[in-house]
């Protein structure tokens, strides 16, 4: 039988206009056939009245807009919205989604409240799939003695919660009364944490989010571990969501024979277009060890909108002392990087035009020694420049551009310093046209550049405070020549079509004015311009490949460059017998080769192949006057389904002089994925074959079940100034965390 019963009088609807914003609100799904919030439907095979009493027996079928509840029988007051039911009793909340069973249940339809005794039942959290996570689409299942539902939460008794497949589950969590809010949080009052039945962790509070983006104050996860030479670790921390837009977390961790290392992050994000992040790390080392590992790190970065098409971006990077970062970086590529930068910039563009304020601050450490370093400082600069702006002379376009700055800088290293503020004025401005002969395109161009220097190098090569001014005068003609091609039918696995494209270039260039090189301090790259007369030739041969649908992708591409010097001397820049970094060579490679007056530079190759599953690059410099290649650069990356491989091999056999002798290799081989359910492997080696040493190496394994994973690493350093292993385990929750000493950022995958 069916029937339609009209509910009490409720307070009216939120108009829509009122409705919440909340973003964690979930929105209510219309369901086809459902009944209005006026009405309730019931639905038995009997049912008997009995004044404002409902007597349903068998199959009872009880709805409203919201919610179900389905029973063997079920008494139900029209008057008050009190239910009663008994036998196979199946409640269902739509808005919320949490579904539960148990063997009677006590409901007000109308206020929805409720008991519900010897219950199980699950709920469906906000899956937050974010890297480092892993995640399960399983539901929150818990299970008590009794609940209770309090209009928009529940409290179960004396029971459990998990997000495994029942009944065999992983691990649950045990407690005397949790409290859960469906898609928004659940809390668990002196619980234990079991992991196949064994009593792993105490919690006397847990709080766990289910909502999008979880924010809450609370004290961070413990962690341990022990490292060979700083002894074992113990470390803790709070983390303080001060708001939905702000926050700040802090860790301590205490090595044995080291001492207390400090960790605070501060993060905001005020508005769409702003936010902020700074990172402070220090320690105080307790070991008679020199140079002493005792420092402290900055990590910040700035973005904002100031208004009126103002934009602000800035980056800090300071450290101490790179003996600090050595000893206590986690990460190889941070270890063995022996460089900061750090630059603020306030830029405005428009039309054609733009301006920059800017701060910069680099640092090059040379060795671990404390204040053997190279500093250079821009405080202030303001840049102003137009972009290339197009003007037509009869007919005829050129282009017009230049560059301008005024700033205050310094250089600072451990024999000699300039002043605190040397004042740099630069212009330059450009003019570029194009023409068109036959097949050929002519490109000329030609600027000035004057630049004046309030300090110079004194003939003792010592920062003196003599100002100097550079006048120098530039031409340069691209001669791009007719391209060749043909096409070919390939094989079926690079594409329907396969073109080869042959482009020829010559580029000539002529700067001229610079007698005083020597004297020019050296702050940043405009300051290695330099007389030249030279041309340069280079050619690119690609293969672009077409598939069946018409996409067209860059399969091959290789390309050779080579200058020809006529002015060996730089007009006298180079000195024989040092490193020389002049403009002319960085443009061609960033591998130094001007150790003395040549003719010819490096004939420089980079080849690169992009397949759908396979990448590979490989950069080389072959020099005519050794003959034999100098410098060399290869990298691969594959991927196949699960399987993940790439290689790198980089080979310097310059001149001492120009750099010193390397000869590395990096690999790293995995199969699976940080979210794979069963094993995934992974192996990372960092080797220096002049050295003769394993400077690094990682090996994780990685076991994921459907609702928890388990992870071992181990690690070693080996970088002269740290020799130490580690072993490093984890055990990720999934949709909830990960406990352990095995970081985020430290893992394979």
């Amino acid at each position: 039988m069916e029937a339609q019963i009209y509910r009490p009088t409720l307070p009216p609807p939120v108009p829509q206009s009122q409705a919440s914003t909340n973003p964690d609100q979930k929105v209510r799904a219309i369901r086809p056939g459902a009944p209005d919030a006026e009405h309730v439907h019931i639905e038995s095979v009997t049912q008997e009245a009995d004044g404002v009493m409902r007597h349903l027996r068998g199959s009872v079928h009880l709805e409203t807009s919201d919610m179900l509840l389905r029973a063997d029988e079920l008494d139900y007051n029209t008057d008050t919205g009190d239910a009663e039911a008994r036998g196979h009793v199946h409640f269902e909340h739509f808005v919320r989604g949490e579904k539960l069973d148990c063997d009677h249940a006590e409901y007000n339809v109308n206020t929805e409240t409720g008991r519900f005794y010897d219950v199980h039942g699950s709920a469906t959290p906000r899956i937050q799939a974010r890297r480092g996570l892993l995640v399960t689409q399983n539901p929150f299942y818990f299970q008590g003695k009794w609940a209770e539902r309090l209009k928009d939460h529940y409290i179960l008794h004396d029971g459990f919660l998990t997000d495994c497949v029942m009944p065999d589950a992983w691990w649950r969590l045990k407690g005397p009364s949790f409290e859960m809010v469906p898609g928004d949080h659940a809390i668990a009052r002196s619980s234990w944490f079991y992991l196949k039945g064994m009593p792993l962790i105490y919690f006397p509070y847990f709080y766990k989010s289910l909502k999008k983006e979880p924010r809450r104050s609370g004290f961070l996860i413990p962690n341990f571990g022990n490292s060979s030479t700083r002894g074992t670790m113990v470390g803790a921390g709070y983390y303080w969501a001060i708001s939905r837009s702000y926050d700040v977390s802090y860790r301590a961790q205490y090595f044995t024979l080291a001492g207390i290392a400090n960790h605070l992050d501060i993060r905001g994000d005020p508005g769409q277009k702003t936010n902020f992040d700074l990172l402070v790390d220090g320690l105080h080392d307790k070991r008679p060890i020199q140079p002493s590992a005792s420092g402290a790190l900055i990590l910040a970065h700035l973005k904002g909108d100031l208004g009126r098409g103002w934009l602000a971006n800035g980056e800090l990077d300071y450290i101490t002392s790179f003996g600090f970062r050595q000893q206590f970086t986690e990460s190889f590529n941070e270890a063995v990087f022996s460089q900061t930068h750090s630059v603020g910039v306030v830029t405005k563009h428009w039309s054609d035009f733009g301006v920059n304020l800017v701060a910069q601050r680099n640092v090059n450490f040379q060795s671990t020694t404390p204040h053997d370093d190279i500093s250079i400082r821009k405080l202030p600069e303001v840049d102003f420049i137009q972009h290339e702006h197009q003007v037509d002379v009869k007919g005829w376009p050129f282009w017009i551009s230049f560059d301008s700055s005024a700033g205050l800088l310094r250089r600072s290293q451990s024999l000699f310093q300039t002043r605190q503020f040397v004042d740099r004025l630069d212009f330059a401005p450009r003019i570029t046209t194009a023409l068109r002969l036959g097949g050929l395109h002519i490109i000329p161009s030609a600027g000035i550049r004057e630049t004046s220097y309030g300090s110079s190098i004194g003939s003792s090569g010592v920062f003196s405070g003599n100002d100097v001014l550079r006048n120098s005068r530039d031409l340069s003609v691209d001669l791009i020549l007719p391209s060749l091609q043909r096409v070919f039918h390939p094989p079926s696995w690079i594409g329907d079509k396969l073109k080869h494209v042959i482009e020829p270039r010559i580029t000539y260039k002529y700067t001229s004015g610079i007698d005083n090189f020597a004297k020019i301090i050296h702050f940043d790259e405009s300051d290695l311009l330099t007389n030249t007369n030279q041309v340069e030739f280079s050619l690119a041969n690609r293969l672009l490949a077409k598939d069946k649908n018409g996409v067209v992708t860059d399969f091959l591409t290789w390309q050779l460059w080579y200058d020809r010097y006529f002015d060996p001397t730089f007009g006298g820049a180079i000195v024989p017998g040092n490193r020389n970094e002049l403009q002319s060579s960085l443009d061609l490679t960033g591998y130094g080769f001007l150790n003395g007056t040549r003719h010819s530079s490096p004939v420089v190759s980079a080849l690169r192949i992009q397949q759908s599953r396979v990448g590979l690059e490989w950069r080389s410099d072959y020099d005519p006057l050794r003959h034999e290649l100098v410098n060399s650069s290869l990298s691969v990356d594959g991927r196949i389904k699960l399987y993940h491989l790439s290689i790198g091999h980089s080979h310097l056999k310059t001149d001492p002089v120009l750099a010193p002798s390397a000869n590395q290799l990096r690999g790293v081989i995995s199969y699976g994925s940080d979210n794979r359910h069963g094993f995934s492997y992974g192996f990372s080696a960092y080797y220096d074959y002049v050295k003769g040493v394993m400077q690094y190496s990682q090996t994780q394994v990685t076991y994921n079940t459907d609702c928890c994973g388990f992870s071992v690493q181990y690690r070693r350093f080996n970088l002269g100034v740290r020799d130490e292993s580690q072993f490093r385990v984890s055990f990720a929750v999934a949709n909830i965390g990960t406990f352990g000493t095995l970081k985020r950022q430290e893992r394979i995958f």
